[in-house]
């Protein structure tokens, strides 16, 4: 048997007819950029994740980077994120001029510890004379916190959240990886990712629980002012045709096109993700006792499993066995971002954040999509058993 890592033709030839006939009328109308079908969509997002706005842009990275700005970080700047991540989480504030400050991942969800992050707030920083949060050793600002909501689950929000009120710092969440993850708060409302923050940063890379046929992105936020700040932002910081409010504008907008296949595809992600959650189901059955470690979900989350992440030992043999059976895997991610040569000038050596590296030598994703059948995930199952053994 094969079995893909993800496969994304099934998708779409669920939703064929449907996607052709709105590339047909993107054609007749001849309109690229902007327009309804990028207002329908943000609409239509905006209320998906219970938000009050949805602003679409080119890609995620855009995302990350345009809230980051509007949120008010400026060179020199100090945020605070984890290694465990994909490097666009950490380029969206390094492009502009801040530094990161990484805090390390809980071992079991893979997602930041609150408790090292509470730890280096209150060890590291110092408010200065005008009540301004300052790293001790640098004067930097620390300036605001990303949470990344990896693999399909909400980091523990609650603690981040009174810690970034208790010091005065931005939450912006990185929530590229969770559409439709769900987070219980402690006054008992339970909220989607990427609504708890100041914004929220969305990536629709076509293989995301929510993917375009393309590159696209999004930002929801319940902050009116940030909302009209991104907007001015995305588009050359033009407010109106040729009359530019803003020096710092990008050209960061989405495609009509694409804003049309993702309000199609919308409509079915919340059954998509229940196919995931099923999976899911499957895989920890399968692999109960087998002595790996399967992910775990914390009471008051939910999660939409874009990945299934389990711990391997002896990972490259493993995988070459799975692979020479029909298996494909990835890896999500082999080197933590503070031992890439683009941030070696942190000098940040091995052992600086020892759960993000033991991760990074030790994580495997297996074959996961809405699609995938119980038959696919028995023979993945059966085959780690025997390649790990």
């Amino acid at each position: 048997m094969n079995v893909p890592f993800v496969d994304l033709r099934a998708q779409h030839d669920e939703l064929r007819a449907e996607l052709e006939q709105a590339f047909r009328s993107a054609l007749d109308e001849s309109a690229f950029i902007g327009g309804p079908r990028v207002t329908s969509f943000e609409e239509a997002f905006a209320q998906f994740c219970g938000a009050d706005h949805a602003i679409g842009v080119a890609s995620g990275t855009d995302a990350l980077e345009l809230a980051l700005r509007a949120a008010g970080i400026v060179p020199g700047d100090i945020v605070l994120t984890v290694p465990n991540t994909f490097i666009a989480t950490v380029e969206s504030f390094h492009q502009l001029g801040a530094q990161p400050r990484f805090i390390d991942i809980e071992p079991a969800t893979y997602n930041m510890d609150t408790a090292k992050l509470a730890t280096y707030l209150a060890e590291q920083c110092a408010r200065d004379r005008a009540g301004v949060l300052r790293e001790k050793a640098s004067g930097a600002r620390v300036a605001a916190v990303i949470p990344v909501h990896l693999y399909g689950m909400c980091a523990d929000m609650n603690p981040i959240l009174a810690q970034a009120a208790e010091y005065g710092i931005e939450i912006i969440e990185d929530a590229c990886q969770a559409h439709g993850a769900e987070y219980q708060l402690s006054d008992g409302r339970t909220v989607k990712a990427g609504t708890m923050g100041r914004a929220g940063a969305f990536s629709f890379y076509p293989g995301k629980n929510l993917g375009a046929l393309g590159e696209a992105g999004a930002i929801v936020t319940n902050d009116a002012a940030l909302n009209e700040e991104v907007r001015l932002l995305r588009a050359h910081g033009e407010r109106e045709r040729y009359v530019h409010d803003s020096p710092d504008g990008v050209n960061a907008r989405l495609d009509a096109v694409q804003a049309a296949f993702l309000e199609i595809k919308l409509k079915r992600l919340a059954d998509w993700n229940a196919c995931r959650q099923r999976a899911a189901a499957w895989y920890q059955e399968d692999l109960a006792g087998s002595g790996l470690q399967l992910p775990v979900v914390p009471a008051g989350r939910t999660h939409v499993f874009h990945l299934y992440v389990v711990r391997v030992p002896n990972r490259e043999p493993v995988r070459a066995a799975l692979a020479s059976q029909g298996v494909n895997t990835a890896l999500h991610y082999p080197i933590p971002i503070h031992l890439q040569q683009a941030f070696r000038y942190l000098e940040l050596g091995v052992g600086s954040f020892p759960e993000s590296e033991r991760a990074a030598r030790e994580i495997v994703s297996l074959p996961m999509f809405p699609h995938i059948t119980r038959e696919q995930v028995a023979y993945t199952a059966a085959r780690l058993r025997e390649a790990v053994a």
